[in-house]
């Protein structure tokens, strides 16, 4: 479930300013080595898309393309995370609409735009060599996001199969404990585990690390969590 402390339009508002204050920072050719072949100027107009096509989906009109560009990088992403927040508050918490898993709130998209924008203001920020310092509980909503929502997703849509045994995530600078969506028992100990901050759980889950970080412990099987990285746990 989401984390209840956390008021996640008002944290996506924070983890925006932070990239938008971030582009000016960074040279646009610079390599995203997470993101395939992207350079920076990708990620960020891919940002500015997202959010654009997100304020559509939460309001039930349809996308105005952006066009090509070439764009003006601050001004785009400006523009873009800028309505979907005037989007997301004219609307209000009560709000139904178009989302990932069919009609329902449109407060999912607080939540998924907050760990959509987090992740890629790291990949922004680890590509510059810039820190990026966030609370432990965010980034634990971030896994409790992929493990709730975004890997049972990939397999009611086919992307990939359930996994055949349990993997445990376990936090340690939050309380937290995560296991990924597959065949076994919920009471079934698990093949392997995977201890370590919030932060590299979800960056290992978003692909953006690997069970190697050394700021993960993994006991158990590893060849079944190398198996299970290697599927699309996210889109």
């Amino acid at each position: 479930m989401p984390t209840p402390a956390l008021h996640h339009l008002a944290e996506l508002t924070r983890v925006q300013d932070a990239f938008l204050g971030t582009i000016p920072a960074v040279d646009p050719r610079t390599p995203v080595p997470w993101c395939g072949r992207w350079r920076v100027r990708h990620l960020v107009v891919h940002l500015a898309r997202i959010h654009h096509w997100a304020a559509a989906q939460a309001s039930g009109r349809r996308e105005v393309p952006l066009g090509r560009g070439p764009f003006e990088l601050v001004e785009l992403y400006g523009a873009c995370a800028g309505e979907l927040r005037e989007t997301l508050v004219r609307l209000g918490p009560d709000a139904v609409g178009s989302t990932l898993l069919g009609r329902g709130p449109v407060t999912f998209w607080h939540r998924r735009q907050l760990h959509e924008t987090l992740v890629h203001l790291w990949d922004l920020r680890a590509a510059a060599g810039l820190r990026l310092d966030v609370a432990p509980d965010l980034w634990a909503d971030s896994v409790d996001e992929v493990v709730t929502v975004m890997q049972p997703r990939q397999v009611r849509m086919g992307r990939m199969p359930r996994l055949p045994a349990a993997i445990e995530l376990v936090a340690t600078d939050v309380s937290g404990r995560w296991r990924l969506d597959c065949d076994a028992d919920p009471g079934e100990t698990p093949s392997v585990e995977v201890h370590g901050p919030a932060s590299a759980l979800s960056l290992l889950l978003w692909g953006r690390t690997g069970p190697d970080d050394a700021a993960l412990v993994v006991t158990g099987d590893a060849s079944m969590l190398t198996a299970a990285l290697a599927q699309r746990l996210t889109p």
